[in-house]
């Protein structure tokens, strides 16, 4: 071989050896957190731009209701992109534990921003905000003072009178699901839910402001309805939610006992998260004294962070004691109370 053809030899094992180098030459990865969410606030959005500018980490978001995003992550299995499930009701975040598809995670400021009652006990789900599951009645048909707690929903004086949703709505399991934990030896709950039947003003339809809207028309005196949508239709720029809003006055139940009755938005991560470490500093960021003053201000629910004011309208509405019993139990009698609906005929 002459030395002309080992030069040309020389250089393409130079150049071998160059390309095999650049093929191991890491390439960055790109930081993302892939959110499965139920929620669909605008104040969401917010939160989620801000923590991308924050910590450069990209929010990629999967929108759809409970029961589809729990149903996908079933699906996808291992596979699954998801990093964090977002949805309302303990319930449901209960629910998700269950079916296997989050993970534990310890985090000391997760520890510091939300009380203990309002997570997992097994530190599977964390909450992010709160409202209550208050009663709304007629200013001008219901006495202030004549309604202290949710028994009295059951009142012979209130038949044809009481306006709720149907059963198998989670905010209504929740709300039964926590009379069986308290009073897991007695009939309590189940004479409640029949009793409640038993003064309906109509078949339960609709959602919560529908109830609103119902006393508004006459249709009933008393409803059943979650703080933060009394919120949204006292600011909302539709007229007939504004109008219906001043039509009622706000019951804090049980402030003589165990408290209002209380359920959270909250997250957990993914149980095959392939962004954990991201996962778990979104979830923290959502906690953060920031992030909890929007949520109120915003969208009108009440901050988990013990360290976060409730907003101006809020706090308008006065200070209350909230049921603390811990939330993970919702889930737990949460078949237990749908077999009550089913067996008392609450549709």
């Amino acid at each position: 071989m002459n030395i002309y053809n080992r030069i040309i030899l020389l250089f393409a094992a130079i150049s071998l050896i160059a390309c095999g180098k650049s093929e191991e030459i890491p390439q960055e990865k790109t930081q993302e957190v892939n959110v499965y969410t139920h929620r669909h606030y605008d104040t969401d959005k917010l939160l989620f731009k801000q923590f991308e500018d924050e910590t450069g980490i990209k929010v990629n978001v999967i929108n759809a209701n409970a029961d589809e995003l729990i149903s996908r992550m079933e699906n996808e299995g291992d596979q699954s992109p998801a990093d964090v499930l977002i949805t309302v009701d303990a319930g449901r975040l209960h629910n998700a534990k269950e079916k296997g598809l989050l993970q534990p995670i310890e985090s000391d400021l997760l520890k510091k921003n939300v009380p203990s009652h309002l997570k997992d006990d097994e530190n599977y789900w964390y909450g992010l905000t709160k409202r209550a599951r208050l009663i709304v009645y007629s200013k001008d048909r219901v006495k202030d003072g004549e309604l202290k707690n949710y028994w009295d929903l059951t009142k012979d004086k209130y038949k044809g009178k009481v306006l709720v949703r149907a059963s198998s709505n989670i905010y209504n399991q929740s709300l039964l699901a926590s009379f069986i934990a308290h009073f897991p030896d007695s009939n309590y709950a189940e004479q409640w839910a029949q009793g409640v039947v038993n003064n309906m003003a109509r078949t339960p339809a609709g959602g919560d402001r529908d109830q609103v809207k119902a006393i508004a028309a006459g249709l009933g005196d008393i409803a059943i309805v979650n703080s933060y949508y009394i919120g949204k239709m006292i600011e909302s720029d539709d007229d007939s939610d504004k109008e219906a809003a001043t039509s009622i006055s706000i019951l804090y139940p049980n402030q003589n006992d165990r408290g209002t009755h209380i359920n959270v938005s909250g997250a957990g991560v993914a149980k095959y998260s392939k962004n954990k470490e991201n996962a778990i500093k979104f979830i923290e960021f959502l906690t953060s004294n920031s992030a909890q003053g929007l949520f109120s201000e915003s969208n009108y629910e009440y901050p988990v962070n013990p360290e976060v004011n409730a907003s101006e309208l809020l706090n308008s509405w006065g200070e209350f004691k909230e049921d603390e019993i811990n939330l993970s139990k919702l889930g737990e009698y949460n078949k237990e109370a749908v077999k009550l609906f089913n067996k008392v005929g609450w549709k």
